[in-house]
């Protein structure tokens, strides 16, 4: 009895060893399956994660780049708006010069001239500011009247600073030669030229 008491134990022994075996075993494979698993994801959350971060340094490359296109254009409009202020004032200079110059008076009567000398002009009306028209009465009228065979009539404006207009056929033809009308139109020519040379440059 001692023998099958033995062999009982032994038995018991060798299934209870197999058993904590094969349980054990069950667990480390169950370990493993889970620790793999847990790799796996960890290693798609690194991917993703660095893919998120990639994408996001290259948007935020592409903004930084896009920022610096568009500091660029600003900047080149800022310096071409600027020179153009700077040309304005140049030719206002310029064209105010002129017509506060003794050649005003000249150029006014050459305009003047050139008007009636044309078949269809006739009633011409030379409008300038209240000063131009005195300073013009004083050396020109006379002048004009008497080698001009259609009547030149002079009318006062303070709506523009100097310069001056003609119309001719009770006003059916208007011409504009006031000093913003000159700037705006000399500005309009040389602009379009300085940018490009600025493009050029």
């Amino acid at each position: 009895m001692e023998i099958q008491l033995q062999e009982l134990i032994d038995r018991i022994k060798k299934d209870g060893v197999e058993a904590a075996e094969a349980e054990s075993e069950a667990i480390i494979s169950a370990a493993k399956d889970e620790a793999e698993k847990i790799v796996a994801r960890a290693k798609e959350e690194a991917e993703k994660i660095l893919s998120d971060a990639k994408n996001e340094t290259e948007r935020l490359v592409r903004s930084g780049e896009d920022s610096l296109r568009q500091a660029g254009r600003n900047l080149l409009i800022s310096f071409r708006e600027s020179v153009t202020r700077e040309l304005n004032v140049i030719l206002t200079e310029n064209v105010n010069s002129v017509y506060s110059s003794e050649d005003f008076v000249q150029l006014i009567r050459d305009v003047v001239t050139g008007f009636a000398a044309r078949s269809d002009a006739s009633d011409i009306c030379v409008v300038l500011n209240s000063e131009s028209l005195a300073a013009f009465e004083r050396s020109m009228l006379a002048a004009l009247k008497e080698k001009l065979l259609c009547s030149v009539t002079l009318k006062a404006s303070d709506n523009f600073d100097g310069g001056f207009r003609i119309s001719v056929n009770n006003g059916s033809a208007y011409y504009d030669y006031s000093t913003e009308s000159v700037v705006e139109m000399l500005s309009n020519y040389l602009t379009p030229r300085i940018i490009k040379l600025l493009k050029e440059a």
